[in-house]
């Protein structure tokens, strides 16, 4: 019997490509939506087949609210943001993923969700390599 939990577990192609991973928690695997219009944490939880919360594990649901708010912390920190926006939407992507959006009132889709309000800006090599470095440190993120 394989008493790994994360046996089988694989990123979605669409996260991989969208984002940029950063390490792991416990649970999840943290990664930065490469979309400067917004800082934008991605956690993807490391089980095979979880599509929705309710899917995981009791333990394992309440280890994800740990790493939402731990993330949300980091990030808010990092960013000095008005609001923190969370959320599991997964209508694109059915892989389970929690989005951890920075909010200001300064940015482009304020006050409305940022999906779909502007195409996704990357991030240039120099505030994607100092955005990573700091946030892996707030984070103490395992390597992957």
């Amino acid at each position: 019997m394989n008493l790994d939990p994360t046996a089988g577990w694989s990123l979605d192609p669409q996260l991989e490509r969208d984002s940029v991973a950063l390490g792991n928690l416990m649970l999840c695997q943290v990664r930065l939506m490469n979309d400067a219009n917004y800082p934008w944490l991605l956690l993807v939880p490391r089980r095979a087949n979880a599509t929705e919360i309710t899917d995981l594990v009791a333990a394992d649901r309440a280890q994800l609210m740990q790493e939402i708010a731990q993330s949300a912390d980091a990030l808010k920190s990092e960013t000095a943001c008005l609001k923190i926006n969370v959320a599991v939407i997964g209508n694109m992507v059915a892989q389970l993923h929690v989005h951890i959006i920075a909010r200001f009132r300064t940015d482009a889709a304020w006050p409305k969700p940022v999906w779909g309000h502007l195409p996704a800006r990357a991030y240039d090599d120099a505030a994607l390599q100092k955005l990573t470095i700091s946030l892996r440190a707030r984070l103490v993120l395992a390597p992957m």
